[in-house]
């Protein structure tokens, strides 16, 4: 393994455990969904104004009027995907929305048919029926009470939500290739945090401790990790990166289980390592197979 590969494997391993504790941090916060979205876009755009900067990132020839459009439009589908993802967290747990959530490489199949013109292959079709199935144990092992039913399906259907809306990001930034990775990210934060202005609750009360969360999810799990995903995407193949992501959904399991005590039980997890091989599947073996 050559110095570059070794670099950009850790690198990968760092973000995707970065990945993984977002959600003990959004929880921790105790603020609006809104607020830390909010947040989490303001202090990462301007993390990332300073790395575009340095890397010479900010010529007005590389903004033309489609890479403004594909970028506010990846920009605005990034941010519901947030939004319906941390809420999620509080309705279905840090665990099960993560393993729903890795559903996202269907979402993308599907728009990939629809609207590049991808086929739609057998072994595609087998990779998204193993997913269904196990979306439908997920489903199957909701609580026992009528309450915790609905919130618990609730959850489920918000995380469904969030893996669209990042398949459509990814969507929009397919259609950007050729302009860096960390302009594009900055773009789609900057909307984010326009986007929301008007429905931040500059009046919700926060502890130190809790605006310390926020602000390391703006520099750590934005800026930082950005920097390190993107970094490595550009060192590493693409099957040694698909292997390396799923540290992300196990790396949320374990803190979900350490932070919150949330265990999956028999359906869940068997349910949910089925949604994360047939992703794995689709993943490593080739989206074009």
């Amino acid at each position: 393994m050559n110095a570059e590969i070794k670099r950009g494997s850790l690198e990968m391993v760092i973000a995707m455990l970065i990945s993984g504790s977002i959600g003990w941090f959004v929880l921790i916060s105790g603020q609006p969904v809104i607020n830390v979205v909010f947040w989490r876009c303001t202090v990462g755009a301007l993390v990332l104004v300073v790395v575009c900067a340095l890397l010479g990132q900010l010529k007005r020839d590389r903004l033309t009027r489609r890479v403004l459009l594909l970028a506010i439009a990846g920009g605005v589908a990034l941010v519901v995907n947030w939004l319906l993802l941390f809420a999620a967290y509080s309705y279905a747990s840090i665990s099960i929305a993560t393993a729903v959530y890795n559903t996202q490489p269907f979402m993308l199949v599907g728009l990939g048919t629809l609207f590049l013109g991808e086929r739609l292959t057998v072994r595609k079709l087998l990779w998204l029926l193993l997913a269904f199935i196990g979306m439908m144990l997920v489903v199957l092992a909701q609580p026992n009470s009528s309450a915790g039913q609905q919130t618990y399906l609730w959850g489920i259907l918000l995380s469904l939500g969030a893996a669209f809306f990042y398949a459509l990001m990814a969507l929009a930034a397919k259609r950007l290739k050729g302009t860096p990775p960390h302009l594009i990210a900055l773009l789609q934060v900057t909307v984010g945090a326009v986007m929301l202005l008007p429905f931040v609750d500059f009046h919700s009360q926060a502890s130190n401790h809790q605006w310390g969360m926020l602000v390391t999810l703006g520099i750590v799990h934005t800026g930082l990790m950005y920097v390190l995903l993107y970094g490595a995407i550009q060192k590493l193949p693409t099957y040694l990166t698909g292997s390396l992501s799923f540290i992300y959904p196990i790396a949320a399991i374990g803190v979900d289980r350490l932070a919150f005590g949330h265990h999956l039980v028999t359906l869940q997890f068997a349910g949910a390592a089925m949604i994360l091989l047939a992703a794995a599947g689709m993943n490593l073996l080739g989206m074009d197979g």
